[in-house]
């Protein structure tokens, strides 16, 4: 097996080992010891495959090292499941740090959605203030869509808002006060709302990060470390 097929091979095996965690952790909430342990130790092979050299590897350690630390933190905070923190680490060990970087913003990005999404279908209604609910379940979609907008912009590496929009902002109000205006009465909404979502909880909500890590670093695989390759 040549060196490119050898690396395909590996990526191939790495993206199958990815939907199988998003797929167990979507039905179980759990992503096996067994599969993290894999991905980790595979982690030597693609090294290998892509020549990476004894200082990058050292930079490859370290930074897992420090995904641990910062992973452990957020599953102490009750933030992120075990299996998360491992399968995190274990990929910190394939990306290099600027796509992993990348990896670790979108996650964060997408996990946050997915999180407002769950706790959207999870909130208690109260009859007797339904205009209040709907103004912050409004509130909490307008969330997921700035996240989403965010998503996209940092998959693409595109802007978060299109020139045309800021154009078309600036001619309809070309006041500047009146922007800061606007966007304080949206940071206000926007609190107000997901505040009431989450203080109106039906039950305690596990959220499914490792579908979010999952698709991050599918996405990077396909725009970042194929090109590698094929370099």
């Amino acid at each position: 097996m040549t060196g490119a097929a050898f690396s395909y091979a590996l990526l191939a095996a790495l993206a199958t080992a990815l939907l199988v965690a998003a797929v167990t952790d979507w039905r179980s909430r759990t992503i096996a010891n067994t599969l993290n342990l894999a991905i980790a130790l595979a982690a030597p092979l693609w090294w290998l495959a892509t020549d990476l050299p004894l200082s990058a590897i050292g930079w490859q350690l370290a930074l897992a090292a420090g995904t641990f630390a910062v992973a452990a933190l957020l599953f102490a905070a009750g933030q992120m499941g075990g299996g998360d923190v491992k399968l995190l680490t274990a990929l910190a060990l394939w990306f290099a740090p600027a796509s992993f970087f990348q990896l670790f913003v979108l996650m964060a990005i997408l996990g946050g959605g997915g999180s407002l999404a769950m706790a959207l279908f999870n909130m208690q209604r109260d009859r007797e203030a339904r205009t209040a609910d709907t103004l912050a379940m409004l509130a909490t979609v307008l969330a997921i869509g700035c996240l989403t907008a965010m998503a996209i912009a940092t998959a693409t590496h595109g802007p978060l808002i299109p020139p045309a929009a800021i154009v078309f902002v600036a001619n309809t109000m070309p006041n500047i006060w009146l922007i800061f205006a606007a966007l304080l009465v949206l940071v206000v909404l926007l609190t107000w709302g997901l505040r009431r979502v989450m203080r109106r909880q039906k039950s305690r909500i596990e959220v499914p990060y490792g579908i979010a890590i999952a698709a991050a670093a599918l996405w990077v695989i396909g725009t970042e470390m194929l090109a590698t390759i094929t370099a």
